[in-house]
């Protein structure tokens, strides 16, 4: 890991930078070594194949800054189809330019890119030295501090990323990357209304696919489906690189998916394929709307082939399921257990992986420990998922009274989401409120009868035993 980490940067990096990196990845793999044995090897070789690839939203292709010096690198060198490629040029570039403030800036950008995209969560402290050499040599520039807003919304640390949006936007106020991020924070922070407000904005002055993908995802969360639906079209039609287009394709097979039209979400997850065939949201949510539809073997081979490469927390509860779902319970806890490794490996990289433990840990590993997680998230940030992933960690524990105001608050933006009203009917029910339990239960199966292969199953058994109770 050390070699590679020296190789893949510019010299002369900054003092004491490379150990501190080493250190902290030889802890994670300690830790890997000692919770999973023989399973660690899986994810060490992965780590340092640079090939685990994190299946959160990212800007498409495309990356927008501002002119620097005139020998910055052009940013157009991170919308090409192979970023290594990219970052290797801009290496070089630095290297004989190493004064290019803009280079840097651009380069810290390209890490948290390829740390979302590849999964590796060493990238963000490479992308933490990048920006930091950026903003000393031109502080406060704009390029640096979009970068360092990227990077923050990218460790889920959304405080600082609203805070150097709003640092961006007040020195270009179209700054589409600061806007974006702007969006994203107030989302991640639950401050809906905001980030509503925020995404008309960023439509008004930076219309595009970053923008409008956003501006979709504010809608769906006030339950708006049909304006997310048309948004995302107008994005996919406005779409020109293959990036882009995966990116928004893949979004929306998500939206239908949530809708239980799993024809039509694999019809959307092929043609983000076609553009990108390693694009790891289509291939998550291709595997997700197989098992939805029934194909447990193809969902099983697909998902299997999804971990291979990127054992990340999504894919293997899904994966882990799957096995469950069909009998094989040492190959599913097999997968739980590497959710513990890849949340220690973040962690170790600056990562807050609370919302990840706490919806893992609540139905495949600590109970106690998904609520502690739950709990710290929830005082971070107030949003719908932090409310849901609050709920369910606190009736998995027998506190279903005070799961129940969380189960409601997480449904009550009108954000359709079948998790969401299966956890609230779940403890409606443990809570004696058959009645809304039989709603919220039935609501659920109607809107996505597959929402997850053994919470749809416990919902139907759920509901037949209520049902029967009448």
């Amino acid at each position: 890991m050390a070699s590679r980490t020296n190789a893949d940067e510019p010299e002369t990096p900054p003092e004491g930078d490379v150990p501190q990196e080493d250190e902290r990845v030889a802890a994670g793999r300690r830790l890997r070594a000692a919770r999973l044995g023989g399973s660690a090897v899986l994810l060490a070789i992965a780590l340092t194949a640079g090939s685990i690839a994190v299946g959160a939203l990212r800007d498409g292709g495309g990356t927008t800054t501002a002119a620097a010096a005139p020998s910055a690198v052009s940013p157009a060198l991170l919308s090409g189809a192979d970023l290594d490629t990219s970052i290797a040029s801009l290496q070089d570039h630095l290297r004989s330019q190493p004064k290019d403030f803009g280079g840097w800036a651009t380069l810290g950008l390209a890490y948290v890119e390829q740390a979302r995209t590849k999964g590796d969560p060493s990238r963000y402290a490479q992308a933490d030295r990048a920006l930091e050499r950026s903003l000393k040599l031109r502080p406060d520039n704009e390029q640096a501090l979009a970068g360092r807003a990227a990077l923050a919304a990218a460790r889920h640390d959304f405080g600082d990323a609203l805070k150097y949006a709003d640092q961006v936007l007040r020195q270009n106020p179209y700054d589409e990357r600061a806007l974006s991020s702007r969006v994203d924070a107030l989302v991640e922070l639950g401050r809906y209304d905001e980030a509503a407000q925020a995404a008309d904005t960023a439509d008004a002055r930076k219309p595009g696919v970053p923008v409008f993908t956003r501006y979709a995802y504010v809608r769906e969360l006030r339950g708006d489906v049909t304006a997310a639906e048309r948004v995302l079209e107008q994005a996919l039609g406005s779409a020109t690189t293959p990036g882009d287009v995966a990116y928004v394709a893949a979004q929306l097979g998500q939206l239908a998916f949530n809708q239980g039209d799993y024809d039509t979400a694999l019809t959307h997850y092929a043609r983000a394929l076609a553009a990108d065939e390693d694009y790891v949201p289509a291939l998550e949510g291709r595997a997700r709307a197989q098992a939805a539809s029934g194909d447990r073997a193809g969902a099983i081979k697909n998902m299997a082939d999804v971990v291979a490469r990127y054992p990340l927390p999504g894919p293997l509860v899904e994966l882990g399921e799957l096995y469950e779902q069909a009998g094989n319970q040492e190959q599913a806890d097999d997968q739980y257990a590497l959710v513990d490794a890849w949340t220690a490996l973040a962690r170790a990289n600056g990562v807050n992986a609370d919302l990840d433990t706490a919806l893992a840990a609540a139905d495949h590993g600590d109970k106690a420990a998904a609520l502690r997680a739950a709990r710290a998230e929830w005082q971070r940030r107030h949003t719908v998922h932090t409310a849901d992933a609050l709920a369910w960690a606190l009736h998995v524990n027998g506190k279903d009274a005070e799961a129940l105001p969380h189960a409601r608050e997480a449904t009550a933006t009108g954000y359709r989401n079948a998790a969401f009203l299966y956890h609230r009917g779940m403890i409606e029910r443990a809570t004696g409120r058959t009645k809304d339990a039989r709603t919220h239960l039935t609501a659920a199966l109607k809107l996505n009868p597959g929402f997850s292969p053994l919470g749809a199953a416990e919902a139907r058994a759920a509901l037949k035993t209520l049902e029967a109770a009448k």
